[in-house]
């Protein structure tokens, strides 16, 4: 490999990694190939292609490097990651990073984990339960069973998902256990508003960036990718409405 292929080598590989781990933390593809064809410019390549969608990256650029694809199985949300990736790449687009620090900066990044722990994810998962019944004019008096619901209802997501990678099931069993533990708080006098207390108690499990993306994707003229984001945010509502729907069947 001659030093020019060399050089444009390593700037694909650059546009892969920051485009990759933009995905997979829950960035737009518009934004993620805005971001790709930016760095690629900001290094002298003005011909860079690239395609995405929720499950893969496509990328090319004219010349003898071939066609690169980058294939992205598992998504969640981390916004202070896209947003590291971002930063990163106005540095590039300033002139502030050679391509062998860009590269190792973001190797960086995507070796860190910025997660919360899933106890804290947890907690955090039941005070929005609360709040968010408070929210939808819930009584006061089921702000805890709300908070036990939707604390438990994330722990059952993360233990369900962690054996079984089928997302929809992991959220079907969550939200069934929250209808579970809401109907027995009612009928144990705990709490009063059975309605109040499941709707603040699945917020969590709303798949709300999914939604607005799908919308921005759509918007944005990304046909594919907007579609196939909102079927998925259709079906994860799809299984939340069906956990709590089998309970007030078999259970109210």
């Amino acid at each position: 490999m001659n030093p020019k292929n060399n050089y444009t080598y390593k700037v694909v590989q650059v546009c892969l990694l920051a485009g990759e781990m933009m995905l997979k933390s829950g960035a737009g593809t518009s934004r993620v190939e805005d971001t790709m064809k930016r760095i690629a410019a900001s290094y002298g390549i003005l011909d860079a292609h690239s395609f995405v969608m929720p499950t893969g990256i496509i990328f090319s650029i004219d010349g003898e490097i071939p066609t690169k694809l980058v294939r992205v199985e598992e998504r969640t949300t981390d916004l202070l990651k896209i947003t590291t990736v971002n930063s990163i790449s106005r540095k590039m687009s300033a002139g502030e990073l050679t391509v062998e620090e860009a590269l190792d900066a973001l190797r960086e990044v995507e070796k860190s984990s910025w997660m919360y722990p899933v106890w804290i994810q947890i907690i955090a998962a039941a005070l929005v339960s609360g709040c968010f019944l408070i929210m939808f004019k819930g009584s006061f008096g089921d702000f805890i069973p709300a908070m036990i619901a939707g604390g438990a209802g994330l722990a059952v997501y993360n233990y369900v998902h962690n054996l079984v990678k089928v997302r929809f099931f992991s959220e079907f069993t969550a939200s069934f256990v929250i209808g579970i533990i809401a109907m027995l708080a009612v009928r144990f006098g705990i709490g009063s508003g059975m309605d109040k207390i499941i709707i603040g108690s699945v917020m969590p499990l709303v798949p709300g960036l999914l939604i607005t993306n799908a919308v921005r994707d759509l918007i944005s003229g990304h046909l594919i990718s907007g579609l196939s984001k909102g079927a998925e945010a259709t079906l994860t509502s799809l299984s939340i409405g069906t956990g709590i729907a089998i309970v007030f069947i078999f259970f109210h």
